[in-house]
């Protein structure tokens, strides 16, 4: 057990995992819509791993802690291993996004319109009323200058950095506007093409009018970028009186973490990446250049468009349990003998109906249940 040839790094391992994801979006036998779910979710997972598990080595290299994992490695090499691999492995995401997947959406009636600049004159009338009835009001551009420090950027938050020229001091500024989270990202124009939905994303629309949001400037450039920052942190149950309120104080402490990677748009203007590294204080090797869309999770919002149901695996319909299939309640069904539920080939419903029968019960004192992922609106 000491010879650590015998292991594989567990990092190093999980990007493995994430590439075996990645293979089922590059899989021509599934439907078009699946492969684009699976690489939505190849980009879930590496947000997940940038902000707990490489975020962890970090601190571990800055704390000066160099004893080795049981494969050999200490954490200062497993950075020097992942970051390279990491950045391996996005280049491989944008390839299958851009060669593949691209194109096979187009050629199955959904065309993503990748730049404001190839908008068709309606479809560029369309935005720019978009903009001003639903999109301005809700924007907070923010210039950065001698008498005003760069704002707090979120974790996660996709943002548009840009060069701004102001004429009349002749000085050229930064800017950064949120593109906000409140406003669906995916954004349908109306078409010419018969059979054809055309969508474009809510950044370009918006780097599209940003001339409307600095009125006393000259545009420079702009380029979407994202950070993402240090989220883990851990909890000494022992010490801490109010377990609630420390881990609420330490989400919002989350929002003040360390930048360990910044996503930029590729040719993004080296000035302005110049500027955001330092404001942001990002090394080098955490700098992603993107050669498209940022954040690949959007894809799950394309998933979800009507109108696509044949290109989409069929849905399944989870089978009823046998020992439920009765007028008894599901106190009465436990007490005639155990019950093995196996999800997600049977339905749930008996769980949610365990749950929502015992709330109601007066006998009963407390619930206590672990959840692990559930859905967005779970009952």
């Amino acid at each position: 057990m000491s010879d650590k040839n015998l292991f594989y790094n567990r990092e190093l391992s999980w990007l493995e995992f994430d590439k075996r994801c990645l293979s089922e979006a590059k899989d021509k036998n599934i439907p078009i819509f699946e492969r684009i779910k699976f690489l939505s979710i190849t980009a879930s997972n590496l947000d997940e791993f940038f902000m707990v598990r490489i975020a962890s080595l970090k601190d571990m290299k800055n704390a000066g802690y160099t004893k080795k994992d049981i494969a050999g490695m200490t954490p200062e090499e497993q950075l020097d291993e992942l970051i390279p691999a990491t950045k391996e492995f996005m280049k491989n995401q944008y390839q299958t996004y851009n060669r593949s997947l691209v194109p096979l959406l187009e050629a199955n009636g959904l065309k993503i319109v990748r730049h404001y600049e190839d908008l068709t004159p309606e479809q560029s009338r369309y935005v720019d009323k978009l903009f001003e009835r639903d999109i301005y009001p809700v924007l907070t551009p923010m210039a950065v200058d001698s008498s005003r420090p760069f704002p707090l950027v979120r974790n996660k938050s996709l943002n548009i950095g840009a060069l701004i020229y102001d004429k009349k001091k002749d000085v050229t500024d930064i800017a950064t506007v949120q593109v906000p989270s409140v406003l669906p990202r995916v954004i349908i124009l109306p078409s010419e093409r018969q059979g054809m939905t055309e969508i474009i994303l809510l950044e370009e629309v918006i780097e599209k009018n940003l001339d409307k949001l600095f009125l006393s400037y000259d545009i420079v450039c702009a380029h979407p970028y994202r950070i993402m920052r240090n989220a883990d942190f851990s909890i000494d149950e022992e010490e801490t009186a109010d377990l609630l309120k420390e881990i609420e104080k330490q989400l919002k402490r989350r929002q003040w973490g360390e930048v360990i990677r910044l996503e930029i748009e590729d040719k993004a203007d080296q000035r302005l990446l110049k500027v955001l590294k330092r404001e942001l204080e990002v090394n080098e090797e955490d700098i992603f250049e993107i050669p498209g869309a940022l954040d690949l999770t959007v894809l799950m919002k394309m998933y979800g468009l009507d109108g696509y149901a044949h290109l989409k695996t069929p849905k399944y319909t989870p089978q009823p349990v046998p020992a439920l299939m009765n007028d008894d309640d599901i106190f009465t069904n436990i007490r005639k003998g155990d019950i093995l539920l196996m999800h997600p080939y049977e339905t749930f419903d008996p769980v949610v109906d365990f749950v929502r029968r015992a709330a109601r019960d007066p006998e009963v004192l407390a619930i206590k249940q672990t959840l692990y992922r559930v859905s967005g609106n779970s009952p």
